[in-house]
């Protein structure tokens, strides 16, 4: 396989992970497991969303290994599957949380 087509497979999976992320309650349940591992009924409760759709997309994100499943006893509790994932959703928060940013820039008409 050639360095173009490794890079362009690494890009495709790079979309398919951000595609992921960019549905408001996928995006909702990561930011809820970021710090602390939650249980399906806990994360359902505090996104506002029912256990089956928050079952369904947990499916989703573990299968891209954005999340990961800790068994407690009967339960199963999720949290952000390592460091990588917390660190690019805390840094788009906080990214999004400055409020003193420049205008963006507008190139000529």
């Amino acid at each position: 396989m050639s360095a173009i087509a490794l890079e362009n497979a690494r890009v495709e999976e790079l979309a398919e992970m951000f595609r992921l992320m960019g549905d408001a309650n996928r995006l909702r349940i990561l930011v809820l497991v970021l710090d602390q591992p939650r249980s399906v009924g806990e994360i359902a409760s505090a996104a506002g969303l029912s256990q089956s759709l928050v079952s369904h997309n947990l499916g989703r994100l573990r299968a891209s290994r954005l999340v990961r499943a800790e068994r407690r006893g009967k339960q199963v509790f999720y949290v952000a599957a390592d460091q990588h994932v917390r660190t690019v959703l805390q840094d788009m928060l906080e990214h999004i949380a400055e409020v003193d940013l420049p205008p963006p820039l507008v190139g000529p008409s």
